[in-house]
C-alpha cells in the first residue's frame, strides 16, 4: 500500500524559534554553544506518521519557480517546547531540490539522488519510532513557501 504523507508547516513552532532568535538579538546574548538558531529564510515543518511500518518510495518535490529547497531532518531526541535545537542534533543528509533559471515549468525537479534517498530512508527508519518528525526548510535563490509543495511516499508493510 502506497502512503503520501505531505509536510505541513508547523507556523507555531517556527514563531516559537524566530522568538528565541530576537530575544537573543535584544539581549545581546549569543546562541548556547551547539545551538541551532533559525535563519530568516528558513521554516520549521513537520511530518505525521499514521503508520510506522514503512519504506521509502520517493520524493514528490514542486516548486513553482526557480529556486533552491533544502530539507534538514531534526533528531528524534528534540522536543521543541522544552529545548533549544541543537547542531548535533540535525541529520545529515539534507534533502537538496532546485528548480534552474530558465527550466520549463514541467522540467523534473533536481536533486541528489543518491542523498534524497538515503535521507528517505532514514524518515523511514526514524518513523519506526516516532509519530511526528520535525524538519527545517530553507528556502534559497527565489524559493518560497508559497511556491514549494513537498511531500515524501512510503510503502506502508501490512
Amino acid at each position: 500500500m502506497r502512503l503520501e504523507l505531505p509536510f505541513r508547516p508547523d507556523s507555531q513552532l517556527t514563531e516559537v524559534m524566530r522568538l528565541r532568535v530576537q530575544s537573543l538579538q535584544q539581549r545581546g546574548q549569543k546562541r548556547q554553544d551547539g545551538e541551532r538558531l533559525l535563519q530568516s529564510n528558513e521554516a520549521v515543518y513537520r511530518l505525521d506518521f499514521s503508520q510506522q511500518a514503512l519504506r521509502f518510495s520517493h520524493w514528490m518535490v514542486r516548486l513553482a519557480q526557480p529556486g533552491r529547497l533544502t530539507i534538514t531532518a531534526t533528531s528524534q531526541l528534540w522536543t521543541p517546547d522544552l529545548t533549544n535545537l541543537m547542531t548535533r542534533q540535525l541529520l545529515e543528509p539534507a534533502g537538496v531540490f532546485w528548480r534552474a533559471p530558465g527550466a520549463a515549468a514541467d522540467a523534473p525537479i533536481q536533486f541528489y539522488e543518491a542523498d534524497a534517498h538515503e535521507f528517505g530512508e532514514r524518515i523511514a527508519e526514524l518513523a519506526k519510532v516516532r509519530k511526528v518528525m520535525y524538519f527545517l526548510f530553507g528556502f534559497e535563490e527565489g524559493c518560497s513557501p508559497e511556491s514549494v509543495d513537498c511531500s515524501i511516499t512510503f510503502t506502508a508493510d501490512s
